[in-house]
Protein backbone atom coordinates (compact mmCIF):
# COMPACT_ATOMS: atom_id res chain seq x y z
CA UNK A 1 0.00 0.00 0.00
CA UNK A 2 1.52 3.36 -0.90
CA UNK A 3 1.77 5.83 1.84
CA UNK A 4 -0.93 7.80 3.10
CA UNK A 5 -1.55 11.38 4.17
CA UNK A 6 -3.49 11.74 7.07
CA UNK A 7 -4.51 16.02 8.03
CA UNK A 8 -5.01 16.71 11.32
CA UNK A 9 -8.22 16.04 12.43
CA UNK A 10 -10.52 18.64 14.17
CA UNK A 11 -10.74 18.84 17.55
CA UNK A 12 -13.05 20.31 19.71
CA UNK A 13 -11.47 20.99 23.16
CA UNK A 14 -13.51 20.57 26.38
CA UNK A 15 -14.90 23.34 27.97
CA UNK A 16 -14.34 22.15 31.56
CA UNK A 17 -11.52 19.63 32.48
CA UNK A 18 -10.49 17.26 30.12
CA UNK A 19 -11.69 13.81 31.41
CA UNK A 20 -13.24 11.65 28.05
CA UNK A 21 -12.76 11.63 24.40
CA UNK A 22 -15.28 11.07 21.77
CA UNK A 23 -13.94 10.05 18.31
CA UNK A 24 -16.33 10.21 15.18
CA UNK A 25 -15.08 9.00 12.32
CA UNK A 26 -17.11 10.24 8.89
CA UNK A 27 -18.50 8.38 5.73
CA UNK A 28 -16.87 7.72 1.95
CA UNK A 29 -16.15 10.89 0.33
CA UNK A 30 -16.43 13.16 3.16
CA UNK A 31 -14.54 14.75 5.94
CA UNK A 32 -14.00 15.11 9.46
CA UNK A 33 -16.06 18.47 8.99
CA UNK A 34 -19.24 16.75 8.12
CA UNK A 35 -19.73 15.70 11.41
CA UNK A 36 -18.03 17.98 13.75
CA UNK A 37 -21.33 19.48 14.46
CA UNK A 38 -22.62 17.07 16.56
CA UNK A 39 -19.15 17.97 19.24
CA UNK A 40 -21.15 21.69 19.31
CA UNK A 41 -24.50 19.91 19.64
CA UNK A 42 -22.92 17.05 22.54
CA UNK A 43 -20.95 19.63 24.16
CA UNK A 44 -23.55 21.22 26.65
CA UNK A 45 -24.39 17.72 27.95
CA UNK A 46 -20.89 16.64 27.77
CA UNK A 47 -18.61 19.56 29.09
CA UNK A 48 -15.49 17.53 30.23
CA UNK A 49 -15.17 15.43 26.49
CA UNK A 50 -13.09 16.10 23.99
CA UNK A 51 -14.23 15.41 20.39
CA UNK A 52 -12.12 14.41 17.49
CA UNK A 53 -12.96 14.19 13.83
CA UNK A 54 -10.58 12.74 11.99
CA UNK A 55 -9.89 13.05 7.88
CA UNK A 56 -9.73 9.88 6.19
CA UNK A 57 -6.91 9.84 3.54
CA UNK A 58 -7.47 10.23 -0.24
CA UNK A 59 -7.53 6.67 -2.23
CA UNK A 60 -8.92 4.97 -5.53
CA UNK A 61 -12.16 3.73 -4.87
CA UNK A 62 -13.27 1.16 -7.03
CA UNK A 63 -16.85 1.30 -7.21
CA UNK A 64 -16.70 5.17 -7.74
CA UNK A 65 -14.48 4.24 -10.99
CA UNK A 66 -11.20 4.18 -9.56
CA UNK A 67 -11.46 8.24 -8.49
CA UNK A 68 -9.21 9.12 -5.76
CA UNK A 69 -11.62 10.82 -2.80
CA UNK A 70 -11.18 10.57 1.34
CA UNK A 71 -11.90 7.18 2.19
CA UNK A 72 -10.98 4.80 5.14
CA UNK A 73 -10.97 1.92 2.86
CA UNK A 74 -11.24 0.93 -0.92
CA UNK A 75 -15.23 -0.73 -1.77
CA UNK A 76 -16.01 -2.67 -4.57
CA UNK A 77 -20.02 -3.20 -4.49
CA UNK A 78 -22.67 -1.94 -2.48
CA UNK A 79 -25.10 -4.75 -2.92
CA UNK A 80 -22.52 -7.09 -1.42
CA UNK A 81 -20.60 -4.81 1.29
CA UNK A 82 -19.10 -8.22 2.20
CA UNK A 83 -17.50 -9.39 -1.07
CA UNK A 84 -13.65 -8.90 -1.85
CA UNK A 85 -13.50 -6.35 1.08
CA UNK A 86 -10.28 -4.26 1.59
CA UNK A 87 -8.60 -6.24 4.45
CA UNK A 88 -5.14 -4.16 4.06
CA UNK A 89 -7.16 -0.92 4.03
CA UNK A 90 -9.05 -1.91 7.11
CA UNK A 91 -6.06 -2.89 9.06
CA UNK A 92 -4.30 0.01 7.91
CA UNK A 93 -7.55 2.60 9.31
CA UNK A 94 -7.63 0.73 12.80
CA UNK A 95 -3.87 1.46 12.64
CA UNK A 96 -4.20 5.23 12.44
CA UNK A 97 -7.32 5.21 15.10
CA UNK A 98 -5.14 3.04 17.77
CA UNK A 99 -2.73 5.31 17.19
CA UNK A 100 -5.74 8.58 17.80
CA UNK A 101 -6.47 6.42 21.01
CA UNK A 102 -3.12 6.09 21.82
CA UNK A 103 -2.59 9.72 21.95
CA UNK A 104 -5.80 10.41 24.37
CA UNK A 105 -4.48 7.76 26.71
CA UNK A 106 -0.71 9.40 26.75
CA UNK A 107 -2.63 12.56 27.63
CA UNK A 108 -3.93 10.66 30.87
CA UNK A 109 -7.58 9.64 29.54
CA UNK A 110 -8.30 6.30 30.34
CA UNK A 111 -9.22 3.98 27.13
CA UNK A 112 -12.16 3.30 28.97
CA UNK A 113 -13.61 6.65 28.77
CA UNK A 114 -12.78 7.29 24.68
CA UNK A 115 -15.95 6.32 22.87
CA UNK A 116 -15.21 5.61 19.48
CA UNK A 117 -18.28 6.06 16.77
CA UNK A 118 -18.74 6.58 12.88
CA UNK A 119 -20.99 6.44 10.29
CA UNK A 120 -21.62 4.55 7.29
CA UNK A 121 -17.40 3.58 6.37
CA UNK A 122 -16.67 5.38 9.61
CA UNK A 123 -19.10 3.15 11.21
CA UNK A 124 -17.20 -0.22 9.68
CA UNK A 125 -14.24 1.03 11.48
CA UNK A 126 -15.48 1.88 14.53
CA UNK A 127 -16.85 -1.64 14.56
CA UNK A 128 -13.44 -2.73 12.90
CA UNK A 129 -12.08 -1.52 16.58
CA UNK A 130 -13.46 -3.54 18.41
CA UNK A 131 -10.74 -5.94 17.92
CA UNK A 132 -8.38 -3.82 19.32
CA UNK A 133 -6.75 -5.34 22.18
CA UNK A 134 -7.20 -1.75 24.14
CA UNK A 135 -10.71 -2.05 25.83
CA UNK A 136 -12.93 1.02 24.70
CA UNK A 137 -15.34 2.47 26.68
CA UNK A 138 -18.20 2.43 23.74
CA UNK A 139 -18.49 2.14 20.05
CA UNK A 140 -21.88 3.54 17.98
CA UNK A 141 -22.12 2.73 14.68
CA UNK A 142 -24.39 4.72 12.38
CA UNK A 143 -25.51 3.04 9.19
CA UNK A 144 -23.08 0.49 9.06
CA UNK A 145 -21.89 -3.00 9.42
CA UNK A 146 -19.15 -5.16 10.92
CA UNK A 147 -16.75 -5.79 7.96
CA UNK A 148 -14.58 -9.23 7.64
CA UNK A 149 -16.94 -10.56 9.08
CA UNK A 150 -15.83 -13.98 8.35
CA UNK A 151 -12.38 -13.34 9.63
CA UNK A 152 -12.76 -14.10 13.41
CA UNK A 153 -12.85 -13.08 16.59
CA UNK A 154 -14.75 -10.10 15.55
CA UNK A 155 -14.02 -8.43 19.28
CA UNK A 156 -10.74 -9.11 21.12
CA UNK A 157 -11.57 -10.52 24.81
CA UNK A 158 -10.65 -6.83 26.14
CA UNK A 159 -14.14 -5.63 24.03
CA UNK A 160 -16.28 -8.49 24.90
CA UNK A 161 -18.45 -6.24 27.01
CA UNK A 162 -17.51 -3.43 25.46
CA UNK A 163 -21.18 -1.33 24.74
CA UNK A 164 -22.28 -0.95 21.28
CA UNK A 165 -24.96 1.12 19.48
CA UNK A 166 -26.13 0.13 16.33
CA UNK A 167 -28.46 2.57 14.23
CA UNK A 168 -29.97 2.42 10.55
CA UNK A 169 -32.46 3.73 8.80
CA UNK A 170 -34.76 1.38 7.38
CA UNK A 171 -35.04 2.90 3.95
CA UNK A 172 -31.09 3.35 3.50
CA UNK A 173 -30.25 2.38 -0.11
CA UNK A 174 -26.89 3.05 0.00
CA UNK A 175 -25.72 0.62 3.02
CA UNK A 176 -29.06 -1.96 3.01
CA UNK A 177 -30.67 -1.73 6.29
CA UNK A 178 -30.73 -5.71 6.16
CA UNK A 179 -26.31 -5.84 6.23
CA UNK A 180 -26.74 -3.55 9.62
CA UNK A 181 -29.33 -6.08 11.16
CA UNK A 182 -27.55 -9.05 10.19
CA UNK A 183 -23.71 -7.79 11.55
CA UNK A 184 -26.36 -7.28 15.09
CA UNK A 185 -27.39 -10.18 15.10
CA UNK A 186 -23.89 -11.40 14.41
CA UNK A 187 -22.53 -10.01 17.32
CA UNK A 188 -25.52 -10.72 19.56
CA UNK A 189 -25.00 -14.18 18.39
CA UNK A 190 -21.29 -14.18 19.57
CA UNK A 191 -22.45 -12.68 23.39
CA UNK A 192 -21.82 -9.00 22.01
CA UNK A 193 -23.17 -6.33 24.53
CA UNK A 194 -24.71 -4.89 21.80
CA UNK A 195 -28.10 -2.49 20.72
CA UNK A 196 -30.21 -1.95 17.45
CA UNK A 197 -31.85 0.99 16.90
CA UNK A 198 -34.00 1.25 13.97
CA UNK A 199 -35.29 4.25 11.92
CA UNK A 200 -38.31 4.42 10.00
CA UNK A 201 -38.47 5.95 6.51
CA UNK A 202 -34.61 6.75 6.89
CA UNK A 203 -32.06 6.40 4.12
CA UNK A 204 -28.64 6.96 4.06
CA UNK A 205 -28.44 9.89 6.67
CA UNK A 206 -28.62 10.66 9.80
CA UNK A 207 -31.78 12.24 12.30
CA UNK A 208 -32.28 14.33 15.28
CA UNK A 209 -33.96 11.31 17.22
CA UNK A 210 -30.67 9.10 15.80
CA UNK A 211 -28.51 12.00 17.48
CA UNK A 212 -31.02 12.06 20.79
CA UNK A 213 -30.15 8.44 21.23
CA UNK A 214 -26.71 8.07 20.61
CA UNK A 215 -26.04 11.27 23.40
CA UNK A 216 -27.88 9.08 25.49
CA UNK A 217 -25.99 5.97 25.02
CA UNK A 218 -22.85 7.54 25.08
CA UNK A 219 -23.14 10.12 27.88
CA UNK A 220 -23.16 7.15 31.16
CA UNK A 221 -19.68 6.35 29.55
CA UNK A 222 -18.41 9.61 29.04
CA UNK A 223 -20.08 11.79 32.03
CA UNK A 224 -19.52 9.39 34.64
Amino acid sequence: MAALNYARPIELNPAGEHKSTMIMLHGLGDTGDGWSDIGYMYKSSLPNTKFIFPHAPRRPITINFGMSMPGWYDIASLEEVNRSEDAEGLQESKRYIEELIAKEVAAGIPASKIVLGGFSQGGAVALMMLRSATQLGAVVALSAYVPLHTQQPVFSEANAKTPILMCHGDADQTVAFAFGQKSYQLLQSLGANVEFQAYVGMGHSACQREFDDVLEFVKPVLAA
